[in-house]
């Protein structure tokens, strides 16, 4: 049988976290193992995992890249489920999840949008529309597949054996799905699914000094991940791939720019 981990970084989110944990036990389809990586807390966050029962990772150095990938590493499922502390999934998430990526076989991940609670109708409304599908639309096309929601995705195990050497993990300022979703290989794909939609708080639009962070660190990324790999290569390698898995291309003979 598949077995599935969940994967949830965690900082000073006691509450939140909470809450993430009772809807995870609330499926329909539990999962085999929750892994909390405990960053650095200093709130309740240990207790509130060993009130869930669930497996708390702790990791000091700050950073939502390293923590992710330290949960990844650890996790023993063979596949690998990620929300965030203020993530709150529908009861048939887990479900959904294990029946897509089985599907779509081991080099396929799936990810969905967030629908926000919190805050107020304005930042829900920006987040949705401007936030979400901007970062769906506009990184897609300069992935050349759709990216990674953080808040919301699952891949296998196996895919992440090879793409765990290739995220930067070590560095604070990077976002962790952003630059997952870089590393993404030319012959992986992302599937992206509308309807696979899971709660996230509205706080990261409460106000001007947390919505500039998160940019902040989406140009650093971008700004690392281009130095080693532009978007007219990425995509160019991405095309050729396709060609070749449908028998246009011989694998000796490039394709096309």
């Amino acid at each position: 049988m598949t077995t599935l981990s969940v994967v949830i970084p965690s900082r000073n989110d006691a509450p939140m976290l909470a809450a993430c944990l009772a809807a995870l036990q609330r499926q329909t389809r539990l999962p085999d193992e929750v892994v909390v990586v405990d960053n650095g807390s200093t709130d309740d966050t240990a207790a509130v995992c060993a009130a869930a029962g669930v497996r708390r990772l702790f990791l000091s150095v700050p950073g939502i890249a390293g923590a992710t990938a330290a949960g990844f590493d650890a996790a023993s499922g063979d596949l690998l489920a990620r929300l965030d502390a203020d993530s709150v999934p529908p009861a048939d998430w887990v479900a959904r999840v294990e029946r897509i990526l089985i599907a779509q076989g081991p080099m396929t991940a799936v990810t969905g949008p967030g629908d926000f609670y919190g805050g107020n109708r304005l930042t829900r409304w920006i987040g949705q529309n401007i936030y979400i599908a901007g970062y769906i639309h506009v990184v897609g096309a300069l992935l050349g597949h759709p990216p990674l929601f953080g808040s919301n995705f699952g891949m296998s195990a196996s895919m992440w054996a090879q793409l765990r050497p290739l995220v930067h993990r070590d560095l604070h300022e990077v976002h962790d799905d952003l630059d997952l979703s870089y590393q993404i290989r030319p012959w992986m794909s992302v599937l992206y699914d509308p309807t696979l939609r899971v709660g996230v708080s509205a706080r990261p639009f409460d106000n001007w000094s947390g919505l500039k962070r998160r940019l902040i660190m989406a140009w650093q990324t971008f700004d690392l991940d281009f130095r080693s790999e532009s978007p007219r290569v990425r995509r160019r390698a991405r095309r050729r791939a396709r060609l070749q898995a449908g028998g246009i291309v011989p694998p000796d003979q490039p394709a096309e720019a």
